[in-house]
C-alpha cells in the first residue's frame, strides 16, 4: 500500500515548518531531543487532555498525527534527512494515547504525577528500543514513518501502563 503524503506544509515559510516540527529550541538545543519531545507532550495531556473523554482524545490525537506527518515530512525534506532527531513533534503528539483510559483505571491507586511518570518510561522504553514490529513502521515513506513508530508506541506504552497497574494491584 503507497499512502501519498501531505504536501501542502510545502507552501509554508521553512523556519516555520521547521520550528515547529522541532518544538523549537526542545528539539534543536537540548540533548536527547525525543525525550523533551515526550515530556513536553506530558504537559499537553495535563493541559489539554485530563478531563477529555478517551473518543475524543483518539480523535483528537489522529488528526494532529495527520498534521504532524505533514509537518514532519516536510522538516525532514528541509533538513535533508529521512528522520531527523531534532524533529519531534511526533512524539508530542501522540502522548495522549499513553494515558487512555488511566484517570479511571488509577483514581486511588496511585498519585496521578505516578501514572504520568510510568506512562513517559514506558513510551521512552517503546520509542527508543521500537519492539513488536514497531521498527518497520518507521521504515515507512516520509512523515508516515516518522509518526507512525511513536503511534504504535504509545498504544504499547498505554497497554503496558495497565498492565503495569493490573500486577500491581495483584501483588
Amino acid at each position: 500500500m503507497r499512502w501519498s503524503e501531505p504536501r501542502w506544509a510545502g507552501a509554508l515559510p521553512g523556519k516555520f515548518v521547521v520550528a515547529l516540527a522541532t518544538l523549537g529550541p526542545l528539539g534543536t538545543r537540548l540533548p536527547a531531543p525525543g525525550t523533551w519531545g515526550a515530556a513536553a507532550g506530558v504537559f499537553y495531556v495535563l493541559l489539554f487532555f485530563r478531563a477529555v473523554p478517551w473518543p475524543t482524545t483518539v480523535v483528537v490525537t489522529l488528526l494532529a498525527s495527520y498534521l504532524a506527518v505533514a509537518f514532519t515530512g516536510e522538516a525532514a525534506r528541509r533538513l535533508g534527512k529521512s528522520d531527523p532527531g531534532e524533529v519531534i513533534l511526533d512524539e508530542f503528539v501522540v502522548m495522549p494515547l499513553v494515558y487512555l483510559g488511566a484517570a479511571r483505571a488509577f483514581a486511588g491507586v496511585w498519585p496521578e504525577w505516578a501514572v504520568l511518570a510510568v506512562g513517559f518510561a514506558w513510551f521512552r522504553v517503546f520509542d527508543i528500543l521500537k519492539p513488536l514490529g514497531i521498527a518497520r513502521l518507521q521504515r515507512w515513506p516520509g512523515g508516515w514513518g516518522i509518526v507512525a513508530d511513536d503511534f504504535a508506541a504509545a498504544l504499547a506504552a498505554c497497554a503496558a501502563l495497565h498492565l503495569t497497574g493490573w500486577v500491581w494491584l495483584r501483588f
